[in-house]
This record gives structure tokens, C-alpha cells and sequence, in this order.
């Protein structure tokens, strides 16, 4: 199976998305429509969902697309971790239409004023019950949040985390250090998985499949393949290039794998860790 593994959906006539007001590429609203037409073009099976703001509004309304969309098997949502009742929100959200595809959790970590937020007490238990609830917890930081990530991930050895877009090295630098350590020391925590996306916007605009290959490399070197998911990023990923080009460049990076291991970067990974079931009815 192959599968997408980060993705997202939004429609500004419904909520606004503030951080695309100076990004005129994204400044539109992107629906399955929209998505479809590559989904079918490069073979992709089923998709993750992920969120792209943080308003508990969102969560219900990318579940009740996945309901409707056979090809979004799972979502990855938006709760409060510092909330008082994260277990209850939790339930809460699985119980609305389309409840049984939510997979994950995700909260703007990038965003976070402080690099230790992750450590919080607060955000700590509310980790942990999103281990509890045997969903996965995407971590959105970037790389001098790295370390957080590192320590927090061995406090809640129960979880399954998932880092996205590799950390989001600095790749238009060529700035491999000292994200690569920091990448080495998460992938020694056998809960975390990494997604293999997001690199082409971290590039600069002229970016070729050679400037993100060392960090690509990196990722599947230090994780490897069987840790290791491809997702497209998009719409996002129109800032830097299209999905075709995220897509090609994705099957030149994994190229030299053997088939097994393709496979697992392609689909496979996505579908453990998440627990992607296609059977779910829509």
C-alpha cells in the first residue's frame, strides 16, 4: 500500500488560516478535489490528514472528511495537551463521525516561544495520554527544539512519535549541524518515526533533489527505511514546487534502496505506525 503520509485540507470560506495571509500561493481554499487528481497520478493508495491550525473546530471537521473520503485513512488532530481532560477530549473526538480514522495528535511546537515547552509538566501528561489512547504524537519542531524531543520522547517511552518534515533541518544552508546529532540521538528512541517531507520549503527556491539529498540520507541512515515515511506536504509544498515535483524528488532520494525498504518509505511505515486501516468503512 502505498500511502501519503502528511497532507492537509482547508477551506477559508469555513475558518480563516492566518499564516498563509503573506503566502499568496496558499492564500485559497484546498479540498480532496484538488488532491485527487495526484493521489491517482503516482499510484498513492490512502493518506494521513494532519491539521493545520490550532482550534479545537478543525479536528471534527478534518474527521468528518475523512468519513466521507475512503482514501483518508487516518487524521492526525489538534487537542489541548495542557488541558485539564486531554483522555476526555480524546474520547470525545473519537466518538463524532468519522472518529475511528483519528491516528494522531499534533500541536504547533514550532511556534512555542520556549524550546523546552515539550518538557512542560503539563504538556508531559498530556502525552501521556495520548499514548494512553494508542494514538500517535507528531512532533512539529524545528531544530533547536530537537533536544526537547530527545528528552521528552524517553519520558514517555509508552508513546509513538512521529517527527515531521525531518526537524526541519536548515537545508537552503546546507546546514547539516548540529541537527544531524540531534537526529542521531532521537533516532535511538525505538518510539519515534520520522517523515521523509517537508524538505523541498526548507530549500531554497532554485532546489534540486542533491541539496536535500544528504538529509534524506541522514534520516534513513539514522532511523532507517522501516522508520521512515514519505509525505508530500502539499498544499504547502506548492511554495516550493508542485506534487509531482515533491513526488519525483521523493522516488529519486529512495532510489537506491532495495524494494523491501522502498516500500516501507513509500507506505508501509505509514501504515504501522499509524495503524492505517483501509477496511474502515467510509
Amino acid at each position: 500500500m502505498r500511502v501519503d503520509a502528511h497532507h492537509h485540507l482547508w477551506d477559508l470560506s469555513v475558518r480563516d488560516q492566518p499564516w498563509t495571509r503573506e503566502l499568496p500561493v496558499l492564500r485559497r481554499s484546498f479540498g480532496l478535489d484538488d488532491l485527487r487528481p495526484s493521489l491517482r497520478r503516482h499510484g498513492v493508495d490512502g493518506t494521513v490528514l494532519v491539521q493545520t491550525i490550532t482550534v479545537p473546530e478543525e479536528t471534527p471537521e478534518l474527521l468528518e472528511t475523512a468519513r466521507a473520503a475512503p482514501e483518508v485513512l487516518g487524521v492526525v488532530g489538534w487537542v489541548d495537551l495542557t488541558g485539564r481532560d486531554v483522555a476526555g477530549d480524546l474520547l470525545r473526538l473519537r466518538a463524532l463521525p468519522g472518529g475511528e480514522r483519528l491516528v494522531g495528535v499534533r500541536h504547533q511546537v514550532q511556534e512555542e516561544p520556549d524550546p523546552q515547552w515539550l518538557l512542560r509538566p503539563d504538556v508531559v501528561a498530556g502525552l501521556r495520554a495520548v499514548a494512553a489512547a494508542g494514538l500517535v504524537y507528531d512532533l512539529l519542531v524545528r531544530p533547536h527544539q530537537l533536544e526537547a524531543a530527545v528528552q521528552v520522547t524517553g519520558l514517555v517511552p509508552e508513546g509513538r512519535f512521529v517527527l515531521d518534515h525531518a526537524g526541519k533541518p536548515d537545508v537552503a544552508h546546507a546546514a547539516l549541524d548540529p541537527w544531524r546529532d540531534r537526529i542521531r540521538r532521537l533516532a535511538e528512541r525505538p518510539n519515534v518515526a520520522c517523515k521523509l517531507s517537508g524538505l523541498v520549503t526548507e530549500a531554497s527556491p532554485d532546489w534540486r533533489v542533491e541539496d536535500l539529498r544528504p538529509f534524506a540520507d541522514h534520516v534513513l541512515a539514522a532511523f532507517g527505511p522501516d522508520r521512515v515515511m514519505a509525505g508530500s506536504d502539499w498544499p504547502v509544498c506548492l511554495l516550493a514546487g508542485s506534487y509531482d515535483d515533491v513526488a519525483a524528488a521523493t522516488g529519486e532520494l529512495v532510489a537506491g534502496l532495495d524494494e523491501a525498504a522502498r516500500a516501507d518509505v513509500l507506505g508501509g511505515t505509514a501504515a504501522r505506525w499509524y495503524r492505517l486501516d483501509p477496511r474502515v468503512a467510509p
